[in-house]
């Protein structure tokens, strides 16, 4: 579905044949034939899958997730914030919630105000009602078969259920006390059931930057970055998504922006919600200090899961160009009123000269790394305007290029790990869910393949080269042709999609677990297959969901709040829960630590050191910036 631009999603998912197929790579890559380097691995581990779901944080999925094997697990249990049934609990105003004041230029640490004596209330998000014209969710099982090819039969029903009965944009009445909330996390279960469509909290760059709070006067031991993570709700209220250039709505108030304080739900494992992931982090393994690696949304955050960096405005032809002047990030408030951005939205702003401390914004982003403790650099080259917010690539699935679209990023000449992998003989595939339909017709109203969520389809060295473009973008068709066969490349990036990917408002997370069982279900099928594996399952970002977890200052883009990590392997062990700071960067760093690869680049984060973790709060690395390599969560 293409809401806002082609949806905010897409991710990386590549492709090489597999390990039998002789295919020779194109004069631009390794002379020699693909795959032939599948099976030199420094472990076990032949083949990684790469599961990527949308718009979670690790708070709003396993606040009161317990690990049977007895590893601590740091969650708003365990902070003492909730109570096992989801009440507020006696270390409740760790999590207090602040209203602000930010009327004159950008602040990513406003003054605050006053706390909320109760939130906003929260706004309902997703259909109000079933139909098969506008889905979801379906009308009919008959329509949700036709539609859907990534669940089990057994599974199909999940896509005819969970309409809200609500306008979107309303008070949501199914959570209880919806009006009188206290200030800080609720429960949104069994008001809200597990199984049923929400609310999407606004994920955009600078409003995330705004919504963590992150101060280097408020750096201590236990918190080195500042972060304070405390102005959620008041970011919702006072921009949401973002205002388009456009000046603020007459009578504006909490409701405007159609979210309130969607932010601050969370679903309760300890009471049966999410119960195939809580098997799987039960049996296998999960992190509980795994992050987004950019502050913002999905197209930030999928680019930097390929590239291990971020991508900047061209010219068409490979050189830094300067965008038009209306997408160029403004987040100073308008005249006249608290924090509603100038420039800023999925028709306005998303660039911004990250070098440059007079641009808008960026000040403010770039004084707060460097009143740190230990300075952090942006990693801002000069003159390039860096995206930070959903656009869409610049090439279609044919390879063409989109002249059409304004809000296309021009074709970039960055390096990605599809780059490393093809150089080195290494096989991988980006399976993307409607990647055929959208193939066939990109601009379709019915598509649900996610553009930007792919990083592959933003670069020329593979979008323009026909060879390599057919070998690597697929679709899911061909992943369950491929597990049927046994016959999986080394890497596979595999994205759900609008309908299964669990993005809040168009997907469930109980859908994004059926299409992840799927594929499980397929590779233990092949026990041989399934020995040689390892099955990355996480999401893109946050969402905007609030987290407790400690953010660690990377560099301008981020990083982010924590999202889940579930690692199913014969190789990890039951309930294992892994510390080491990781973010998407992670999965990068295991791939070329398996595969004995070099880095993307002399810039990308891949070059970072594994995290030492031995200071006052054992979450942070002393060392920073650091990123893990993720070895840490199996056991060979």
């Amino acid at each position: 579905m293409r809401t806002k631009p082609f949806r905010h999603r897409l991710l990386l998912c590549a492709s090489m044949l597999s390990m039998a197929t002789q295919v020779v790579a194109p004069a631009a890559f390794a002379a020699h034939p693909l795959g032939t380097n599948d099976l030199n691995t420094r472990t076990p581990i032949k083949h990684v899958i790469v599961i990527y779901g949308e718009n979670r944080s690790f708070d709003h999925l396993f606040a009161t997730y317990k690990s049977p094997s007895g590893d601590s697990v740091m969650n708003v249990l365990s902070e003492g914030i909730i109570n096992q049934d989801g009440t507020p609990g006696p270390n409740f105003s760790k999590a207090t919630q602040y209203q602000a004041s930010d009327t004159n230029g950008y602040s990513v640490s406003p003054s605050k105000t006053q706390p909320y004596s109760v939130l906003p209330p929260p706004l309902a998000g997703g259909h109000q009602y079933a139909s098969d014209s506008s889905p979801p969710p379906f009308a009919t099982i008959q329509a949700a078969e036709n539609a859907d090819y990534g669940l089990l039969p057994r599974d199909i029903r999940l896509l005819t259920t969970g309409a809200t009965g609500l306008k979107p944009g309303t008070v949501d009445t199914r959570v209880l006390n919806a009006t009188s909330l206290p200030p800080g996390p609720f429960q949104l279960t069994p008001g809200v059931p597990y199984d049923a469509y929400a609310a999407s909290p606004v994920h955009r760059y600078y409003q995330a930057r705004q919504q963590s709070d992150c101060d280097a006067s408020k750096a201590t031991e236990m918190n080195p970055s500042g972060c304070q993570q405390d102005l959620f709700p008041w970011v919702e209220v006072t921009v949401g998504t973002g205002s388009n250039g456009k000046s603020q709505p007459a009578g504006f108030n909490d409701q405007t922006t159609g979210e309130g304080s969607a932010s601050m739900g969370f679903y309760n494992v300890a009471q049966g919600d999410m119960p195939y992931f809580k098997k799987l982090a039960d049996e296998y393994a999960i992190s509980d200090n795994y992050h987004q690696p950019a502050m913002g949304g999905t197209g930030l955050d999928s680019i930097m899961a390929g590239f291990a960096d971020a991508i900047w405005y061209t010219d068409g032809k490979g050189n830094p160009a300067t965008p038009p002047t209306n997408q160029i990030e403004n987040p100073d408030p308008q005249s006249g009123t608290n924090n509603y951005y100038t420039q800023d939205g999925y028709s306005g702003g998303s660039y911004s000269e990250c070098s440059d401390s007079n641009q808008p914004g960026v000040g403010s982003v770039i004084s707060y790394l460097q009143a740190l403790p230990k300075k952090v650099a942006p990693n801002c080259d000069p003159g390039h305007y860096y995206l930070l917010n959903n656009y869409n690539p610049g090439y279609f699935g044919n390879g063409t290029v989109d002249t059409k679209d304004t809000y296309a990023i021009p074709p970039v000449p960055t390096d990605s790990i599809g780059n490393v992998l093809l150089n080195s003989s290494v096989s991988f595939r980006w399976y993307g869910e409607g990647y055929n339909a959208y193939v066939q017709d990109p601009a379709s109203p019915t598509n649900t393949y996610c553009n930007i969520c792919n990083p592959f389809q933003y670069q020329t060295s593979i979008m323009a080269n026909e060879t390599v473009r057919e070998q690597v973008m697929k679709d899911t068709t061909d992943l369950y042709t491929d597990l049927q066969a046994g016959t999986l490349p080394a890497v596979s990036f595999v994205k759900p999609s609008s309908l299964n990917d669990g993005h809040p408002g168009s997907s469930k997370f109980s859908i994004f677990e059926a299409f992840t069982r799927k594929i499980l279900v397929e590779l233990r099928k092949h026990p041989k297959l399934w020995q040689s594996t390892a099955v990355f399952v996480t999401t893109d970002e946050a969402g905007g969901y609030w987290d407790s977890g400690y953010i660690q200052p990377i560099d301008f883009f981020g990083d982010g709040p924590r999202i889940m990590l579930l690692v199913v392997s014969p190789y990890t062990r039951g309930g294992h829960v892994s510390h080491e700071y990781a973010d998407h960067t992670s999965i990068l760093k295991f791939i070329e630590a398996n595969w004995g690869l070099p880095t993307i680049s002399g810039r990308s984060r891949d070059n970072l050191p594994n995290p030492v973790q031995d200071g006052a709060n054992p979450y942070v690395p002393t060392n920073s910036p650091a990123l893990g390599d993720l070895m840490s969560m199996f056991h060979f």
